[in-house]
């Protein structure tokens, strides 16, 4: 097989991290590249040499010279596009989270379905990274047991990046749908992705974008407008799974705390583990407790090597050499638990599933 020439749709931010990656994988070609903003696409695919740009990403998809696409959109064209490339024979990668809705979900995952032999990996970036890999290798031997507990915590005390991010109807929430998306997947990856029994959850809309706030600089999208602001601020929950297994979640925007923070762990009948901000094991051996720390490059999440393993990953599946480790049904149940934790704070109520 010769070199997978890929199209990448929507040239913002994060697809410089795909980008990135497609150029350090030598079985990759990119071949295209698609956005709304003509200029940025033809800038984007000089810097990596790509053959050919769009604005429209359905002329991107009629070139069949394109075997795989990266999404990397605004989250409310995610389905759309993700339907559109399947059905244009096209294997994809759609970044996090797959779409705005459950409903567009199982669209997806027919189309998904329809398109037999065709590839849609999620883009749960943080399955990739070392400290996941290497503490999921303990958990699967056994050396944690049962888990039964995990918390996560991602705090930003400054940081609503403003323009889409800021604004419902593109990107289908804040803090949880960005970052909330990212610990909730990680530790249900970890937990043996048990399915969910019911939700409780809360979000707060308290602070906005706090445009006010001087000499503490933090992204900004470049769309940003300091007075547009329809996300919520806070969001937490407690998520209780079939199995008996229990997560507590809690992630920001913006909040009046000391700093920003990372805390991600997950408990097991015979260990626990701390896998952000650093990966540390928790056993117990001769009646005594052991904090162990693996002797591995990244005890943290690394961005670009985690980016590398998720690119990496997704061409080995497009040659057939592996399976996706982030299909299209886990991103259906990942959704199901964030628009559950949207849906539980606006009854004001627990959500059940059936």
């Amino acid at each position: 097989m010769g070199k997978i020439k890929v199209g990448v749709i929507g040239a913002g931010s994060i697809s410089e991290m795909h980008f990135e990656s497609y150029k350090n994988n030598n079985g990759v070609e990119i071949y295209a590249v698609c956005d709304l903003n003509e200029q940025r696409a033809q800038e984007k695919a000089e810097k990596y040499g790509a053959k050919k740009h769009y604005k429209n990403y359905q002329e991107l998809l009629a070139d069949s010279e394109i075997d795989a696409v990266s999404i990397c959109t605004w989250n409310n064209s995610h389905a759309e596009i993700s339907i559109a490339a399947l059905n244009a024979g096209k294997h994809v990668l759609v970044e996090k989270p797959l779409c705005k809705t459950v409903e567009e979900a199982y669209e997806i995952e027919k189309a998904v379905n329809e398109n037999e032999g065709k590839i849609l990996q999620v883009g749960f970036v943080r399955r990739f990274g070392t400290n996941t890999q290497v503490l999921k290798s303990f958990i699967d031997s056994g050396d944690l047991g049962e888990i039964y507990y995990a918390k996560a915590s991602c705090i930003r005390a400054l940081g609503n990046p403003g323009g889409w991010f800021a604004d419902k109807e593109r990107s289908g929430g804040g803090p949880l749908i960005d970052l909330g998306v990212h610990v909730i997947d990680l530790c249900w990856y970890l937990m043996g992705k048990p399915k969910v029994k019911s939700i409780s959850g809360n979000t707060y809309n308290k602070l906005g974008n706090r445009a006010n706030v001087e000499n503490k600089s933090f992204y900004k999208a470049a769309d940003y407008e300091p007075d547009k602001n329809t996300v919520e601020d806070l969001a937490n929950a407690i998520i209780r799974f079939e199995n008996g297994a229990s997560l507590m979640v809690d992630v920001s925007f913006t909040l009046h705390a000391k700093e920003e923070s990372i805390a991600v762990n997950v408990f097991g009948d015979k260990g626990g583990a701390e896998i952000e901000p650093q990966l540390q094991i928790v056993t117990e051996k001769n009646n005594t407790i052991i904090n162990s720390t693996p002797q591995i490059d990244s005890l943290s999440f690394d961005f670009h090597k985690g980016f590398q393993n998720e690119i990496d990953h997704f061409i080995s599946c497009v040659k057939g050499e592996a399976e996706t480790i982030s299909p299209v049904q886990d991103g259906v149940e990942m959704m199901k638990i964030l628009v559950g934790v949207y849906e539980s704070s606006q009854k004001g109520k627990e959500i059940y599933f059936e």
